[in-house]
């Protein structure tokens, strides 16, 4: 038992590897987005999504606790929904992730023409993408020191760009507040929510964190106030410091043409924080394709095949094909959406589904109501529920675009 002990991690470094999950690239492609679809009201729209999240990771937390086995999201909608709705969950959770690497891709090749425009971002995205699957198909993880690198390019920009903004803070950014409107703050949260997942890991944490049921739950608190706040200052100074303008005539626009909007003799700082941006978004994309094949494998076991289970058993499927799979499928979401918008409510849609009919077994549970528990996962699925309806209509209305 001693031994057992020993190995156990602390909350603290419990917050640490949150904070290392949610503090991901993607923080770097929302907010001109939020300028240019939200308005100043940007600010509100990121308040809701981070109280959303705050209460969805709370009751994921307490349904890896009850339901410790591997599995996750197969396991707790299995619960109460059964072997196929189980199935269904796990594949929307994957999907989504390898859908969000698709816009990772997308972002990427944006900031890399930047610095090579003479080459197209679509043409540069894919050369990205094939040389990180091809790392992956030779099995180079990310070492604890890659870790330590991929926050430190993250955290880099985000803090240079906000010290850069802070002193560019204007009021008269803020009018007028809502141009687009008072429902725009709630349809924004399929954007804003973006750079917020990954703390879902935290939740398979219950195994080897210290007294699990009431610091892992800490944990996930302390680890989204945390990034929350870094992730709020990063947004509002933004857009304190840009003119309106600059996001309407450029939806796209990087944070580098935004400092160099901004401090146009700054070229050095302009460069450095789109150098540390791009290597930031390149790792996220090389972890996550390493994470999400792992994921394809644990997926195809519960999938009840016969043929596939003999492929597995007799190494006929393996980490480099499911490497290969995930890099097809980033690939083809890739190359067959350019919208950026409908990217977003691409990934939203499956990755919330998973965690709505993750966290309703919670609700047949007669100890969490009468613990008080289920009122936050009530709270915690209507919000899930009101992200999921906006990403669906969005969705939607895309696809009607599209096919006229």
């Amino acid at each position: 038992m001693a031994q057992s002990s020993t190995e156990k991690i602390g909350i603290k470094t419990a917050i640490i590897i949150g904070m290392n999950a949610m503090i991901g690239a993607g923080i770097f492609g929302i907010t001109s987005l939020l300028g240019s679809q939200v308005g100043p009201a940007g600010i509100l729209t990121y308040l809701f999504a981070i109280s959303a999240v705050w209460f969805i990771a709370q009751s994921f937390a307490r349904v890896a606790y009850l339901y410790p086995q591997e599995g996750s999201f197969y396991l707790y909608s299995k619960q109460w929904a059964g072997h196929t709705v189980g199935v269904i969950t796990a594949g929307a959770y994957l999907i989504g992730l390898l859908i969000a690497m698709g816009l990772l891709c997308t972002i990427c090749g944006m900031y890399l023409h930047n610095m090579m425009p003479h080459y197209s971002a679509t043409i540069l995205g894919l050369c990205i993408l094939a040389s990180l699957v091809a790392l992956n198909m030779v099995g180079m993880a990310f070492s604890k020191v890659g870790q330590y690198v991929l926050i430190a390019l993250t955290l880099y920009p985000l803090i240079i760009t906000t010290l850069l903004c802070l002193t560019k803070i204007n009021i008269a950014n803020l009018r007028p507040f809502m141009p687009y409107g008072p429902m725009s703050v709630i349809t924004g949260t399929k954007v804003a929510i973006f750079g917020l997942f990954g703390f879902e890991c935290i939740a398979s944490l219950f195994s080897i964190v210290e007294n699990p049921e009431k610091n892992v739950p800490s944990a996930l608190r302390y680890t989204i106030i945390y990034v929350g706040i870094i992730y709020f200052i990063f947004i509002m100074s933004m857009l304190l410091a840009i003119p309106q303008e600059v996001f309407i005539d450029n939806p796209r626009i990087t944070i580098p043409e935004i400092l160099e909007h901004l401090f146009p003799s700054q070229q050095f700082i302009t460069t450095s924080v789109g150098v540390s941006i791009l290597f930031a978004i390149m790792g996220t994309i090389h972890a996550m394709i390493w994470a999400s094949s792992a994921l394809m494998m644990s997926y195809f076991k519960v999938l009840h095949i016969p043929s596939l289970k003999r492929a597995i058993a007799h190494n006929k499927i393996g980490h480099k094909t499911c490497v290969l799979i995930a890099g097809l499928v980033i690939l083809t979401t890739f190359l067959s959406v350019s919208n950026l918008d409908m990217f977003f409510s691409l990934t939203a849609v499956p990755l919330i589904f998973a965690f709505i009919t993750s966290i309703i077994p919670l609700l047949n549970l007669k100890s969490e109501w009468e613990s008080g528990q289920n009122y936050l996962t009530i709270i915690g699925l209507i919000c899930a529920l009101i992200i999921f309806a906006v990403a669906v209509e969005d969705l939607l209305k895309n696809l009607i675009t599209c096919v006229r």
